[in-house]
């Protein structure tokens, strides 16, 4: 198979039905638009959920909960995780680096999932209490960084 080969699948592409060209068409004098009425008119569009004057679905379906605006998101690591980078001393660059996490900006936890199995110096936003005990019995270190 090459990309010069490829179509669509036989059924799946319509042309687009050409409206008010002449009573043969099918489709000809008010093209599908009813009489007369605000929808026949050139120019008209419909707001986005608009009912027809209808109270909208999404204004009758109750509201609940709200969005934190404070709310300060972490990206979770595993120590398992972090075994697999073969450094001492692990620091946010080094996560991004080994694909742990997306940016420099990403606030991290780390999350006590597995074992290290070297001491490590590890750099991070938050630490669970499991991975502080188990980074430390490990005979590392679990280093906060401020923000």
């Amino acid at each position: 198979m090459k990309l010069s080969n490829l179509h669509p699948a036989p059924g799946s592409r319509h042309n687009r039905k050409r409206v008010g060209r002449g009573p043969g068409s099918g489709m000809a004098k008010t093209s599908g638009r009813g009489h007369k009425g605000q929808l026949a008119g050139t120019g008209y569009s419909r707001k986005r959920a608009f009912e027809g004057g209808q109270m909208p679905l999404i204004r009758r379906l109750p509201k609940r909960g709200f969005t934190n605006i404070f709310r300060r998101e972490f990206h979770p690591v595993n120590l398992d995780r972090l075994d697999k980078i073969a450094k001492a001393e692990v620091t946010l660059e080094d996560m991004v680096e080994a694909g742990l996490v997306h940016g420099p900006s990403d606030r991290v936890k780390v999350l006590g999932r597995g074992k290290l199995t070297s001491s490590k110096v590890v750099h991070a936003h938050q630490f669970s209490a499991s991975a502080k005990k188990s980074i430390e019995a490990a005979g590392g270190q679990a280093v906060l960084i401020g923000s």
